[in-house]
């Protein structure tokens, strides 16, 4: 089975409406739309009638089963595959090998063989660089491993933490018959507490000692690894001395990776103090836990074990009320961090081959026999995991990004109850998925951050709308198509893609709503730039920058500009519409990056709105702005200057032109009028 599609829209979790609001405009506002089910976000408990943010500490030794232990719960859909025996007896081939199916029974004979298919498959492609790490990673500390998440800043953090390893980059030659044992920094730790980034280093630690050992786990499934189950998963040859014999096997389960468990709960915790790197530091984790099928030591479906269990640690551990303090001067401690001058490489700065990484190793393509039917649900407490990345979102919207991004259901052993499992986190850092409901993005610049500027990059679709409030930037970058439309009321909302705006209508009651595309903004209905409102244009081509499919109505300003040295003609389209412009003040609009000698006039005609060059250049034939629309000239400085006309027209448009402005006077008394209803 193939892995989830690399485009957001094919993963997107898509919510039934039983009856969608149509979109109505008034005033050129969007109507609120129905709201989603009241249970999308509603957490949902275990089998058991948990929440693993609140019995996380029942992971112990002393608790051996589903019903006593929280993490062996949350890893139960791997019984729909593989059923330890209660009382196993294990049973040895001729040559004394251990037969790992004779402490259980397998109950999806083709996912369990296509996990261990995988493993072979990795560790016999696996490559020189790709067997170093993956033993440096088996060796160190994952604490000291998950260092390299912070690429440029990851020198100056180990200077600055006392971060050590006796583990040299260099594998020594003994190896394949001596194991080495990571003995760590000079105090024995593989960093330090009450150093320049102690309190990072203290956050690691906490997420580390939150009831997290795989060890109760590992003994309840005794899953054994890969290499027990196929002599074609080939364990690295320096590996060799770390193995534990056949006669080990009942404390050598594989499932889940405790090494995969470790380097995600560290690699949480950085993202959370430093979440300028969340999806890289994330794609490193993914990296640890990848390492483990490279090493032939683990399955895919042990390390997905690992990934979910961490997940669920990291977040008891942050919505504990003793870590807040700890959670907060962390995250100052890494801002002091990204302070310091960035040195060296950065392995994980090509984003789209982190996104393709990350989301490739949630599934590893194991077989999809699961339901495919099943709508994503937000494990309690999980919201706290996008904390520092969105901060400018509420908890509850920070549920919803979490369940628009969320993986589809039926995947081997990613559909535990409380929806663990099925997080994206890498996909729900770039914002919504899809609107379920109206959603209020209220963006303070002053908190500096992603609260200055942040932008969404998931393809977003839904019957919800979009209110940009507050003084930050947001920008969306995504292939659109959310219906119940955007209004502007504070800051800045920018769209890269001709259809990130969706396909409702648009208001700009406030604020800036500004494009930068290559092609031709699409807007789904009306819009309308009322008094107070900016709206910016980008454009480089004959291209029109917008096309509305209703009415255009603008009272506020429309600044134009003219990208990478872009010339435009005589008569350039700036805006199409399909249905009035009654509505136009024309000395709203503004143009900057024009070449000299250009004197700009506005026309409106035959559902466009013109630029027109009123001295064209010597040799050409003037532009007729025609009387049948209405026009303004203005100065790209924002001087307005007198119009110029061809000479046959002057009397009949000096005789109407004072009725021209009258009507664009009244037009704006109206909007303003109509504007201060809305606001009231």
């Amino acid at each position: 089975m193939n892995a989830p599609s690399h485009t957001r829209r094919t993963r997107r979790i898509r919510i039934t409406i039983a009856a969608a609001l149509a979109a109505t405009v008034a005033c050129g506002v969007a109507a609120p739309a129905q709201a989603a089910p009241s249970d999308s976000i509603v957490a949902q408990p275990d089998a058991w009638g948990r929440y693993f943010v609140d019995a996380w500490a029942s992971n112990t030794t002393a608790n051996n089963t589903p019903q006593s232990n929280v993490a062996i719960g949350l890893l139960s859909p791997m019984l729909d595959y593989w059923t330890p025996d209660a009382n196993p007896t294990a049973q040895f081939d001729a040559n004394g090998k251990f037969i790992p199916s004779s402490v259980g029974t397998i109950k999806n004979q083709g996912v369990l063989d296509a996990n261990i298919a995988t493993a072979a498959g990795i560790t016999q492609s696996r490559t020189a660089d790709q067997s170093t790490q993956a033993y440096l990673i088996d060796r160190r500390n994952q604490n000291y491993t998950a260092i390299d998440g912070l690429g440029p800043f990851a020198d100056a953090f180990r200077a600055g933490s006392n971060a050590g390893t006796t583990i040299p980059d260099q594998i020594p030659a003994d190896a394949t018959t001596v194991k080495y044992d990571d003995a760590g920094n000079s105090n024995g730790t593989w960093a330090d507490s009450g150093t320049t980034y102690g309190p990072m280093v203290d956050l690691v630690n906490q997420f580390r000692n939150s009831a997290a050992s795989t060890n109760p786990a590992k003994g309840f499934y005794n899953y054994a690894r890969p290499f027990r189950w196929s002599d074609s998963v080939e364990v690295l040859p320096t590996l060799v001395p770390a193995e534990k014999t056949d006669a080990e096997w009942q404390s050598d389960g594989g499932y889940p990776s405790g090494h995969t468990n470790a380097g995600y709960l560290a690699s949480y915790a950085l993202a959370y103090a430093a979440p300028e790197r969340f999806q890289q530091i994330l794609t490193s984790a993914s990296e640890i836990g990848n390492s483990r099928i490279v090493a032939g030591m683990h399955s895919p479906g042990d390390v997905i074990g690992g990934r979910i269990m961490s997940t669920a640690v990291a977040a008891a551990a942050l919505n504990q009320p003793g870590n807040a303090a700890l959670k907060q001067s962390a995250r100052a401690n890494a801002a002091t961090l990204f302070a310091t001058t960035p040195s060296g490489s950065d392995a994980f700065a090509d984003r789209g081959s982190d996104d393709t990484l990350y989301e490739q190793r949630l599934t590893y393509g194991l077989p999809r026999v699961g339901d495919t039917t099943k709508t994503a649900v937000v494990p309690k407490g999980a919201e706290v995991l996008l904390e520092t990345r969105l901060p400018y979102l509420g908890a509850d919207q920070r549920r919803w990004v979490l369940q628009s991004t969320a993986l589809p259901s039926g995947y081997a052993l990613l559909d535990d109850a409380e929806g663990w499992g099925r997080l994206n986190l890498f996909a729900a850092a770039d914002g919504y998925s899809a609107f379920s409901t109206d959603v209020t993005v209220a963006m303070d610049a002053a908190a500096g951050g992603f609260s200055s500027a942040d932008s969404w990059r998931n393809d977003i679709d839904g019957v919800g709308s979009l209110t940009k409030q507050g003084t930050g930037v947001l920008t969306l970058t995504g292939d659109n198509s959310y219906v119940g439309g955007t209004v502007v009321e504070g800051g800045q909302l920018a769209g890269t893609s001709p259809t990130a705006f969706g396909t409702g209508p648009i208001s700009v009651a406030g604020g800036i709503l500004s494009e930068s595309a290559t092609a031709p903004v699409s807007v789904g209905g009306t819009l309308s730039v009322l008094s107070g409102g900016e709206l910016d244009l980008s454009i480089d081509s004959s291209a029109a920058a917008i096309s509305v499919a209703g009415d255009l109505a603008v009272s506020g300003v429309v600044k134009t500009s003219f990208a990478n040295g872009f010339v435009p003609a005589d008569d350039q389209v700036i805006a199409t519409y399909s249905g009035s412009a009654t509505n136009v003040d024309l000395a709203s609009f503004a143009f900057e990056g024009l070449p000299a000698g250009y004197t700009p006039s506005v026309v409106v005609r035959d559902g466009a709105v013109h630029l027109v060059n009123s001295t064209p250049a010597a040799g050409n034939a003037a532009v007729d702005p025609g009387v049948s629309g209405a026009s303004s000239s203005l100065a790209a400085t924002g001087v307005t200057l007198p119009p110029v006309v061809p000479f046959g027209a002057l009397g009949m448009l000096l005789a109407g032109g004072a009725l021209i402005a009258l009507r664009s006077r009244a037009r704006r008394r109206s909007a303003r009028a109509t504007d201060t209803i809305r606001r009231g």
